[in-house]
């Protein structure tokens, strides 16, 4: 099948989180470049909470290919920065629904099961990229359209998209 005009929209706290679950953290611009070569993605959406004082790492992350797309955040009383992106990521897919001829979710998140299975039902939908083998149940009858990013570290190293992280920084006493 020639894929084109494919669009990723990606939760970046999910996959970010979950990928130093497994010990790892992920090069965004190499895996901008993965999601590129493999699967032909021409935009790639990243679902990102707002944090005062990250610029920088915005800026790197439209240098890397990335379209942000923000979500403001408020600091809980444990002094948790909240900014779940999930209804924007569902808007913009359907936002941009008529520009794409498939799309990949990246996220293991359940919550994402009603666009899931309506871009399943319309033929659009290409790939569920989840960081680890603990993705949401509600995702699991969609398991022929999931690719787990920890399955593909060893590509992924070879193309330098992962590095090793020390245990301090999974539990977040480090920074990243």
């Amino acid at each position: 099948m020639q894929l084109k005009n494919v669009f990723a929209f990606i939760d970046a706290q999910n996959l970010n989180l979950g990928v130093r679950s497994q010990g790892w953290k992920l090069d965004w611009r190499k895996f901008r470049q993965y999601l590129r070569h493999k699967y032909v993605v021409v935009k790639a959406y990243l679902f990102i909470g707002q944090v005062a004082g990250n610029e920088a790492l915005y800026t790197f992350l439209q240098e890397s290919g990335y379209i942000l797309i923000f979500k403001p955040t408020m600091e809980l009383p444990d002094k948790m920065v909240k900014g779940n992106v999930d209804a924007e990521l569902v808007l913009h897919s359907m936002i941009q629904y008529k520009n794409y001829s498939k799309a990949i979710i990246v996220s293991g998140d359940g919550d994402f099961h009603c666009l899931v299975e309506y871009l399943d039902q319309q033929g659009k939908l290409l790939h569920i990229l989840t960081p680890n083998r603990h993705y949401s149940g509600l995702l699991r009858k969609f398991n022929q359209h999931v690719v787990r990013v920890d399955l593909l570290r060893s590509s992924l190293e070879l193309s330098g998209a992962f590095l090793r992280i020390k245990k301090t920084e999974i539990s977040g006493r480090s920074k990243p």
